[in-house]
């Protein structure tokens, strides 16, 4: 299994991070590289993760590494993260 971002989810974890840089960049590395480790194992346990509550009739899933949700989706052999939400949000309906 191999674990990709959308474009959508590769731009919003990235201004998630920049976001975290601009009070503590020490703290934004740490997340990042915490962040990855999680999102890793997906690769081995894709299914981990839970529906989202909010939308349990669509396949997405959600791993939550507070303060925020990595939304993502299995197609094929591939976990494919589409998007990142802050947990104080209100989610909206993921479109892929």
């Amino acid at each position: 299994m191999n674990l990709r971002f959308t474009i959508t989810g590769r731009t919003e974890f990235l201004a998630a991070i920049d976001y975290l840089r601009l009070e503590n960049p020490v703290a934004a590395h740490k997340y990042f590289l915490h962040a990855k480790q999680i999102l890793k194992r997906l690769e081995q346990f894709p299914n981990s993760g839970r529906f989202l509550p909010e939308f349990p009739d669509l396949p997405h899933r959600e791993v939550i590494i507070p303060p925020y949700r990595f939304i993502y989706r299995v197609i094929h052999n591939t976990v494919w993260v589409v998007t990142i939400w802050h947990g104080a949000r209100q989610l909206k309906r993921p479109e892929s």
